[in-house]
């Protein structure tokens, strides 16, 4: 059975303390990795599995009140392969072949990022797959 449905300004205030907590520690992480001497292309993929990871368990059940379920964890997945895709053509238009410094250009690219999941969960991954 599924939970009610939360109002969406309370969903993206939820929403948005997730990402705000784990894409802080995801961007630390990053720059961290960078720092080690890892490509900014691989430190952008390891930390965005990661945080793909904590944001399903956290969004899931906190923000969408969604239940697990395989149609869900499928959605999801879709979700952030087009999202990483997203990410990654950021950083390699932006900053490979523009010359941004890429610490920015991955600032950035997690905030956009982070919209589109917002929109993609709420009316596609939690809805059901039916809106």
């Amino acid at each position: 059975m599924r939970a009610p449905s939360l109002p969406s300004l309370t969903q993206f205030i939820r929403y948005g303390i997730v990402g705000v907590t784990s894409n802080g520690l995801i961007y630390l992480g990053y720059l961290l990795m960078i720092n080690a001497g890892s490509g900014k292309k691989l430190s952008m993929t390891f930390m965005y599995l990661i945080g793909a990871a904590f944001g399903f368990f956290a969004n899931h059940n906190w923000t969408f009140m969604s239940g697990i379920n395989r149609g869900a964890v499928l959605r999801y997945v879709q979700m952030h392969v087009i999202g990483y895709l997203l990410n990654f053509l950021l950083l390699l238009i932006f900053s490979d072949l523009l010359g941004y410094p890429h610490q920015a250009v991955q600032a950035v690219a997690i905030a956009v990022v982070a919209l589109y999941g917002f929109l993609a969960c709420k009316y596609f991954v939690f809805s059901g797959g039916s809106k």
